[in-house]
């Protein structure tokens, strides 16, 4: 049934147009019974649903139905695998409509600026184009059943420190490049139901009343269909917002700015409108679920949580493997640290699942007959050093084949609301490790984190296998991955420092409380460790197998391409090892055209393959101009300067196995202001300038070396020269007396009218 949403709108009264810009309670949007508009519930997300009955709250702290905790954002984006993460939200999806959910709030896609960003768990990645492509992914799995996704937190929310009310100080190009993609590739591709703005300024101005950000960028220029809703309690001017585009306010505000709006549009500082244009989207999105019911959906918590178990598998990063994995049997294994028996494996705050199910990897290795001995070791909630438990897990360990420590990050290390204010695990857990591994030199370190820590013992265990917050079925599948009944095939989505000062944003964060300044600009994440060539614990894209792959026969499409072509890169990966598992081929992209400010290569392209031991397939990449490009502010625009390219493909940021060469050529020109300032070298740079200047340059240097003595014309002096003249403003020509200021006049008119300027 098709809404005629206009006409609906011609129906109401000033009061209730304004009313259906606000919740009707903390989850609820508000009815209009008499034109049938019924009220829906948002529930939070993005990898459970979180549904509250009764009074609710957005910060978890209240009790919600059984769900299903899938893995969190830093667990899934580990994947590398777009189409297991559609899956997952199709799952999501299913679980909405039998619940009777409209908007599931999520994915976020904030970028991990800094390891300590309390809600780095929910966020995907230092890397804005897997962010994307995760993102979007998600989206489009939980929208196939007509539910609505909330893409959050829109836009530069990277710190829980003062996040209602800091300014990010952030220049437009690091926006467009960093912080905004992610948003902009999932809008582009998968056209989430709403986007949630977020609590934070960005250069001075509050999201939710931020013009630019709200209808110039993401509706105007990404093509956004849907409604933008604030974080809870996000408004801070109610009518600035509509005019900025925010169209609803969560969770309302006891009717006191819908007062505001009808007040606004009475006094006539206010177009009616702009109003009716914000129902309309509302209306739009609501009656796209209230149209779609699907009777047949079902809740089925056995079957879904199984789904997690299996997501989880594909998640896990194995970050060192000495041979030691996988276990064996017959060996005799010691279980140490309580997450072996009581897994963290959710955050805190907003997206707190009340899990259907959750079994541990103690439990599961006992109900497989396996030879494992436990000892709590340390506490999971906290960080005290129990003497009579470190002993006991010291025998144990020496006592055993392998000693397999379940260690990671407490809850009360890392949550909505707050920022970690180090990089560090407890001291009572990083000491065990190190005590444990003088006794036993077949030490499993098994961690359960959001985020990056410090491991330094990392040089003295024999593996590390990385399980992130990986929902609740983290321990199955942790103690089938330990056993080699799965193997491991996650990529790290975020670089490991080796320590916290290491990262580009140590010195900026989190600000003085009032703005933070992103003063490292792009260099984010591995492109600021590649740039200053920097050692790192484990890289961007490291994850290792219980198999090997071997890269060969790299080739593209095309050698030369231009702006709106597209070129395929393809490479053949072959299972080397005994073990069937799954490759990502990743690809990057260098820039060797000089241009300043490029980082030393971006991620533009993923593919998770699975082979067989010593089968072969072919993977192809697709790039385009944009792959290229960085985001020229002046032009306005992404730019791609003309010249040469290099394509790296390889297992990780670290490890590139194979590269190939393209051209560009691009007909976009960059803007030129011809003042007394202009060079020579922006003038020669400039393809309809250089003709001009590039005569008289030709005329200068034949003068210039007749007046040298050919017995002093060394390369040298040649070298300076040409240098001396791309350096050289227009004004000095004078000053050398190339030309007289008369002369000069006329070169710059004749410049100015070859470029279309007064």
């Amino acid at each position: 049934m098709e809404r005629d949403v206009k006409q609906l709108i011609a129906q109401m009264t000033l009061e209730e147009k304004a009313s259906l810009c606000s919740g009707l309670d903390f989850w609820h949007t508000k009815p209009i019974e008499r034109l049938g508009i019924p009220r829906v519930m948002l529930s939070d997300g993005p990898h459970g649903l979180r549904k509250q009955e009764g009074e609710g709250d957005h910060l978890g702290l209240g009790e919600s139905i059984r769900a299903t905790c899938f893995p969190a954002a830093c667990a899934t984006a580990a994947s590398f695998d777009e189409e297991l993460i559609e899956k997952m939200g199709e799952t999501l999806g299913e679980e909405c409509q039998a619940e009777d959910l409209s908007v599931l709030l999520g994915p976020a896609v904030n970028i991990k600026r800094s390891p300590l960003c309390g809600r780095n768990f929910e966020y995907f990645s230092e890397d804005p184009y897997l962010t994307g492509k995760m993102a979007a992914a998600h989206i489009r799995g939980v929208q196939k059943w007509d539910v609505g996704t909330s893409l959050k937190h829109f836009a530069a929310n990277n710190q829980e420190y003062n996040r209602m009310s800091c300014s990010s100080e952030v220049d437009e190009r690091t926006l467009r490049e960093i912080y905004l993609p992610g948003f902009e590739i999932a809008v582009k591709e998968a056209q989430p139901k709403t986007i949630m703005c977020s609590y934070n300024k960005i250069n001075g101005t509050f999201s939710s009343e931020n013009k630019w950000l709200l209808t110039d960028v993401l509706r105007k220029e990404w093509g956004f269909e849907g409604y933008v809703v604030t974080d809870w309690g996000a408004v801070a001017d109610r009518v600035k917002g509509l005019e900025a585009g925010l169209d609803l306010e969560m969770p309302g505000s006891g009717g006191e700015n819908d007062a505001l709006i009808v007040k606004a549009v009475r006094e006539g500082s206010l177009d009616e409108s702009v109003l009716d244009e914000t129902l309309e989207r509302i209306l739009k999105v609501l009656f796209s679920y209230v149209d779609h019911r699907h009777p047949e959906a079902v809740f089925d918590r056995e079957a879904d949580h199984e789904k997690a178990v299996q997501v989880e598998k594909e998640c896990a990063v194995l970050l060192k493997n000495e041979g030691v994995l996988p276990l064996k049997k017959g060996q005799s294994v010691a279980y140490i640290g309580e997450y072996a028996e009581h897994p963290r494996y959710q955050g805190g705050g907003s997206s707190h699942i009340n899990s259907s199910k959750v079994t541990s990897a103690l439990e599961s290795a006992r109900a497989k007959g396996r030879n494992v001995t436990y000892v709590k070791g340390f506490p999971g909630d906290g960080d005290v050093c129990d003497e009579e438990e470190l002993q006991k897990a010291l025998a144990a360990a020496a006592a055993a084949d392998v000693a397999v420590i379940f260690a990671g990050l407490p809850d009360a290390f890392e949550s909505e609301g707050y920022d970690r204010d180090h990089m560090r695990m407890p001291d009572c857990q990083n000491r065990l490790i190190a005590e444990v591994a003088k006794v036993q030199p077949n030490t499993v370190v098994v961690l359960h984190n959001g985020s990056a820590v410090e491991c330094p013992w990392a040089e003295n265990v024999a593996a590390v296998l990385e399980m992130y917050l990986g929902g609740q079925g983290v321990g199955e599948a942790a103690d089938a991955l330990l056993w080699g009944e799965a193997n491991p095939c996650g990529r790290l989505a975020e670089t490991f420092p080796m320590k916290l000062e290491d990262n580009p944003s140590a010195l900026n964060f989190p600000g003085d409380g009032k703005k933070v300044h992103y003063a490292e600009g792009v260099y984010v994440g591995y492109r600021y460790y590649e740039a200053k060539k920097m050692p790192v614990r484990w890289a961007f894209g490291h994850g290792l197998s219980y198999t090997e792959f071997a890269y060969s026969n790299v080739r593209i499409s095309a050698e030369n391409f231009g702006d709106e072509d597209e070129i395929g890169v393809s490479v053949d990966v072959t299972n080397v090892g005994s073990m069937a598992g799954k490759e990502v081929v990743q690809l990057y992209v260098k820039d060797c055209t000089g241009t300043f400010g490029r980082p030393v290569k971006e991620l533009k392209g993923f593919a998770k393959v699975a082979l067989e031991p010593g089968e072969t397939k072919t993977v192809t990449l697709t790039l385009d101009a944009r792959s290229l490009s960085y985001y020229d502010v002046d032009l306005g625009d992404w730019y791609a300067p003309s010249g040469k390219y290099e394509l790296l493909l390889g297992h990780a940021s670290d490890d590139i196995r194979l590269t190939a060469e393209v051209t560009f050529q691009t007909r976009k020109v960059l803007p030129l202001e011809i003042t007394a300032a202009t060079t020579i070298g922006e003038l020669l740079g400039n393809p309809v300038t250089a003709q001009i200047i590039g005569q008289m340059m030709q005329k200068a240097t034949q003068d210039e070396r007749r007046d040298i003595s050919s017995a002093t014309q060394s390369e040298s002096d040649t070298k300076m020269m040409q240098s001396m003249m791309m350096g050289m403003p227009l004004k000095s020509l004078v000053s050398y007396s190339v030309m007289t200021v008369d002369q000069l006049q006329g070169l710059m008119q004749m410049l100015k009218a070859a470029l279309g300027q007064r």
